[in-house]
């Protein structure tokens, strides 16, 4: 799958078939806002300034890999070797491109491209010393600055030698009413004097100083490189563009990389790669996502289809600039997923329970502070779209995790147990908050939420996706997630889901999200569904660890990690099951949106770090009482029913046999 370099404030991307850069997005995000005139259509794309971009020498037979699992793309042939990456100390959508020849001359025969827009002016600026070429083009806002980063020869031609005579460039764009000039200076502030070979080796120290230490427990090579290219796939997918009145994505993760599909933020992706980061130790990384959820605007723009509920939390995804895109089927048409809003609760409480920072829930954020605006616009929609259902509550019909079609919406199991998850967090954390009304009610709520979910997804022991009847749904992989989440813990359900998971296996080895029932090629899903999906590996990997099954838990991840050594540590959002013109290739390829962030990197972390209450594990936070040591011999134990939830601290003690 092709290379992506990325500094939160934009991507490039570069083939791994012929080591040429294809892609240099001005923006991390592949909409920049929505289309007023088509309200319904993708939105305004991200300007990408690059058709092909490679060494003049390069030559045929490149081989493409990133250096020690970082941005940093090392691109070499017979007749050199080239470096390509955008820098995270330099913050801008900044492309830095190096050619090592054979020879000094050779090398300053420098780069040959194709833009990807008809050049419409270009105009030179000299700072410090350094002549920089402006290049404006047709039908793009933004400008870019060509920037040369070693002396090689003058160069003032134009069209395709337009980044000849140099092998070192920096290419920076230049937002609308931008200076290039204080684009330039920034740059030479970045680079202090440093030599390219110098700026590259800074990068990866830089980057191997920001790395937590991979956990004790991934000794194999092939898991540890996984986990370093995975940390590094969530760092680059996260928008570190500041916000201003116009903008408001700052800390948004997109739920690919580009150029795969799925290159734009997504509420449910980005909330297990938020997971990933706070399980992994990235608090800061972790805090900006959550606050981006609380800042993002305009949201809230399908109140008639949430029972008149205003909302902050996305009902699917996020334009660039952080307004509220309520829509993905492909079709032209809404989708509401529910399953969001308790998703982002869960995720907040895991964070403060890992963090221990108070502050973040009196930030000042879009509606207030992140606690009110939890409390009064999220939890209160929440509440606001429960129903009854026999002696319970559950959440009303959505689409969910699998985004069904508006017009197929159902009672997913995974929403209503996304609420009990993100409602039974934010009890905890309006016990913290001495807000005496949540107390109050949040308790019966979630008893409500509880039996009303027995009752209509888990009778006579038997999980299933939805409430209403169907062979799509009987076996669904989001049952796993839902165990995943702890919301069930039942050995003998959680054993049932996995003796029925055979129903969803695949030709390619792994499982499928569903079971099918669409008849006609012509309609994408009917492709979509009949492929092999990580997400689903990953998480029976982990409910087979649960079980005590690690054998088999362990074959299944290590098939995943094996596939992914094998494609630059990357990992795709599926594998070719079906091939067909959508999702070609051999059986057991990668296929989909290629890398996956939240549904890729994010969940292999997960499962690296091993889920909650995993046997031999026991990494997860706990209501903890105030310790009392056992009498016997010293070690402290935990009581079963602590009397405040006020004290959480994580949960790794060694508990001895017989206490």
């Amino acid at each position: 799958m092709p290379l992506v370099s990325g500094n939160g404030f934009g991507f490039s991307v570069v083939s791994d078939a012929t080591g040429h850069l294809t892609r240099f997005y001005v923006h991390p995000y592949a909409f920049v806002r929505p289309d007023r005139t088509r309200p319904l259509a993708e939105g305004i794309a991200t300007t990408n300034f690059i058709a092909d971009l490679a060494p003049s020498s390069l030559g045929a037979g490149a081989s493409v890999r990133y250096i020690d699992q970082s941005q940093v793309i090392r691109v070499s042939s017979q007749y050199g070797t080239g470096t390509v990456f955008m820098p995270f100390g330099l913050l801008h959508p900044a492309l830095i491109i190096d050619w090592q020849g054979p020879s000094a001359a050779a090398a300053t025969v420098g780069w040959t491209v194709r833009w990807t827009h008809p050049v419409a002016s270009r105009s030179a600026v000299t700072v410090s010393g350094v002549r920089v070429r402006v290049l404006r083009f047709h039908g793009t806002p933004e400008a870019l600055c060509l920037i040369p980063l070693d002396p090689g020869q003058s160069n003032d031609s134009g069209d395709d030698a337009e980044l000849r005579g140099h092998a070192a460039w920096a290419l920076m764009a230049v937002e609308p009413g931008g200076s290039a000039a204080s684009l330039v200076r920034s740059l030479l502030h970045w680079r202090a004097g440093h030599s390219v070979p110098e700026l590259i080796q800074r990068e990866l120290s830089d980057i191997e100083r920001w790395r937590v230490p991979t956990p004790a427990s991934v000794t194999d090579r092939v898991a540890r490189e996984v986990w370093r290219q995975s940390e590094i796939v969530l760092r680059m997918a996260q928008s570190r563009e500041p916000n201003t009145a116009q903008r408001h994505g700052h800390g948004l993760i997109v739920a690919s990389l580009p150029d795969g599909l799925w290159f734009t933020p997504w509420v449910r992706d980005m909330a297990y790669a938020a997971l990933a980061l706070i399980r992994m130790g990235h608090l800061g990384e972790a805090r900006a996502a959550l606050t981006a959820y609380f800042n993002a605007r305009p949201t809230g723009v399908m109140r008639r289809e949430t029972a008149g509920a205003d909302y902050q939390i996305s009902v699917v995804r996020y334009f660039g600039d952080g307004a509220e895109e309520p829509f993905f089927t492909m079709e032209g048409s809404t989708n509401v997923e529910l399953d969001n809003w308790g998703l982002v609760l869960w995720v907040l409480a895991e964070y403060l329970e890992r963090s221990a920072d108070e502050s973040l829930l009196s930030t000042r954020t879009f509606r207030g502070t992140v606690y009110e605006s939890a409390r009064d616009f999220i939890v209160r929609p929440l509440l606001a779209n429960l129903e009854p259902y026999q002696q319970g509550l559950i959440v009303r019909a959505d689409t969910s995790i699998w985004e069904e079609r508006e017009r197929d919406r159902k009672h997913f199991a995974y929403t209503t147990a996304a609420a009990i998850a993100g409602l039974g967090g934010f009890a905890r954390i309006a016990e913290r908050q001495h807000d005496a009304p949540q107390e109050a009610a949040l308790p019966s709520t979630l008893e409500r939420l509880r039996a009303g979910f027995a009752s209509a997804f888990a009778s006579g022991g038997r999980l299933r996706g939805t409430l209403e009847p169907g062979i799509k749904n009987e076996i669904d992989g989001a049952l796993l997630a839902i165990i995943e989440m702890g919301v069930v813990d039942d050995p003998k359900s959680i054993a049932d889901v996995v003796e029925r998971m055979p129903q969803l296996k695949v030709a390619s080895g792994g499982y499928r999200r569903v079971r099918s029932v669409l008849t006609d090629p012509a309609v994408f899903e009917y492709w979509y569904e009949r492929q092999e999906f990580v997400f689903v590996d990953l998480s029976l990997s982990g409910v087979l660890r649960r079980l005590g099954r690690q054998t088999e838990a362990a074959a299944l991840l290590q098939r995943v990690l094996t596939d992914a050594s094998a494609h630059d540590d990357l990992i795709p959002e599926m594998y070719v099951s079906e091939p067909c013109p959508l999702f070609p290739g051999k059986v057991g390829d990668p296929t989909g949106a290629m890398p996956m962030v939240g549904y890729g990197a994010g969940a292999v972390i997960l499962e690296l770090l091993a889920p909650p209450g995993a046997p031999g594990t026991r990494r997860t936070m706990l209501r903890l009482a105030p310790a009392r040591a056992c009498p016997r011999c010293n070690v402290h134990s935990r009581l079963t029913r602590p009397p405040s939830l006020s004290r959480w601290i994580p949960f790794q003690i060694l508990e001895r046999e017989g206490i």
